[in-house]
């Protein structure tokens, strides 16, 4: 069973408030909740549509190009007035920008690492 969060459950949890407070180290207004939300019913879609393991791999390079972008753009527009994400959503919090970043750069290691690279045993 997959214990690591996903992205549905973060949109999930925006929208119960649980991160709510604008004071907060890991703010998520609407536009976030909406934006993990899609992209968990992405993942969930593509776990069950995407039988090849090619075009899992270039979902996974396009998710951590889009969260290395958005970590980078975060860093930019850092202290503009909100929302300054494409009018949509607010990016304020250098910790959520460092967070895209290890998102993507996960990502994009997880896609180009060979098969089989990243299986852990337990014991």
């Amino acid at each position: 069973m997959n214990r690591r969060p996903s992205f549905f459950r973060i949109g999930r949890v925006g929208y119960v408030g649980v991160f709510s407070d604008t004071k907060s180290a890991s703010y998520l207004d609407a536009g976030e909740n909406v934006a993990h939300t899609v992209l968990g019913v992405v993942a969930i879609a593509a776990a069950f549509l995407l039988r090849d393991a090619s075009l899992q791999k270039w979902l996974v390079v396009v998710v951590g190009l889009v969260a290395l972008f958005f970590g980078v753009y975060g860093f930019i527009v850092a202290g503009n007035t909100p929302p300054n994400t494409f009018g949509v959503s607010n990016l304020e919090s250098p910790a959520d920008d460092v967070l895209h970043l290890v998102v993507g750069i996960r990502a994009l290691a997880a896609a180009f690492m060979p098969r089989g690279a990243m299986a852990t045993t337990t014991a």
